[in-house]
């Protein structure tokens, strides 16, 4: 098969695109980092970043341009189709109520996390069983997404009313004169009983960052407010929450990212069914499953897309408390 430079021009200029969208976007990363002033500076930057930017070049920056390329493409990658994957994302109901249901775990999901995380660190501070009480919430943590999925799928398991059940949330309504129910295939509670997994494991994650940040609040802080009759509430509203604020958001938008690419419990509870399914999980189904890779490959850039503005305000956050300190 004979190669023609006009026939494939139209792929040449669409992955020129996308290199020079993927080299925009490094390059408005790297403005919000500290570039080296002197030449010393540079030269060592470059010795002990290489080994590292070697890595990434093959194990990210070429494949987001082969993902970014591909998306252009119909599902054999061999015949350009423009932005008609990016428009089929808008124009299928299956697809709105993923992205819908990717917009729901990104609104519930690190918010009670996050709040869950701070209320127990403030009520469990200085207490006597404090150790103990930490080792309970963070536990989770040690256990992978899928080990934890596979926990509550013995929470919320199903058997028909003449059986014995083994389903904790069934039997408790057994127990209150209820009808057990099939939990994981009612939309949109399905939904939600998916995100209470990753709110039990990331709790875990923020109770401990934030009780840390607690604990850095100088004491004399704390007693002089008590001095002035200020109550817990008082406390938490004029003193805990302010100090710990910084923080808070470092936590809040890690867990973000994180839901954004939630993936292991949708495929593990659900497989993505019943109206489950979110931006991750369709795209491994479109690219692997119905080998539709250039519609998989538009969700993956998708979700980039998503990600990048959460990371760039990690960036700018982490220098601006390196120029404070």
């Amino acid at each position: 098969m004979e190669f023609s430079f006009l026939d494939e021009l139209p792929k040449i200029v669409w992955m020129l695109i996308g290199i020079a969208a993927f080299l925009g976007v490094i390059g408005l990363l790297l403005l919000l980092v500290d570039v080296p002033r002197t030449r010393r500076d540079r030269w060592q930057a470059v010795l002990f970043l290489s080994p590292a930017l070697l890595l990434l070049a093959g194990g990210l920056v070429y494949p987001v341009l082969r993902t970014t390329y591909l998306s252009f493409h119909d599902r054999s990658g061999d015949e350009f189709v423009g932005l008609a994957n990016y428009i089929w994302m808008f124009q299928r109901p299956e697809i709105l109520q993923v992205l819908w249901n990717t917009l729901l775990w990104v609104a519930f999901a690190p918010l009670l996390a996050t709040a869950i995380g701070l209320v127990y660190a403030v009520l469990v501070d200085r207490s006597r069983f404090e150790p103990v009480a930490k080792s309970l919430v963070f536990m989770p943590m040690a256990i992978s997404f899928v080990g934890a999925s596979i926990i509550w799928r013995f929470v919320y398991a199903y058997r028909p009313a003449d059986q014995e059940q083994y389903g904790l949330f069934n039997q408790i309504v057994v127990w209150f004169g209820g009808e057990p129910r099939l939990w994981l295939l009612e939309q949109p509670l399905n939904t939600f009983l998916l995100i209470l997994v990753l709110i039990w494991v990331q709790a875990g994650f923020a109770m401990v960052v934030l009780s840390a940040a607690i604990k850095a609040i100088p004491a004399e802080i704390v007693e002089a407010a008590r001095i002035d009759g200020a109550g817990p509430f008082q406390l938490f509203r004029s003193i805990t929450l302010p100090s710990v604020w910084p923080t808070l958001l470092v936590v809040l938008i890690t867990i973000t990212v994180q839901t954004l690419k939630v993936f292991d419990i949708v495929r593990t509870m659900t497989g993505g069914n019943y109206g489950t399914s979110v931006i991750a999980n369709e795209m491994y189904s479109q690219a692997f499953s119905q080998g539709q890779t250039g519609q998989g490959s538009a969700l993956a850039v998708f979700l980039f897309v998503l990600v990048i503005p959460l990371v760039a305000l990690q960036i700018r956050r982490t220098r601006k408390a390196r120029e404070l300190s």
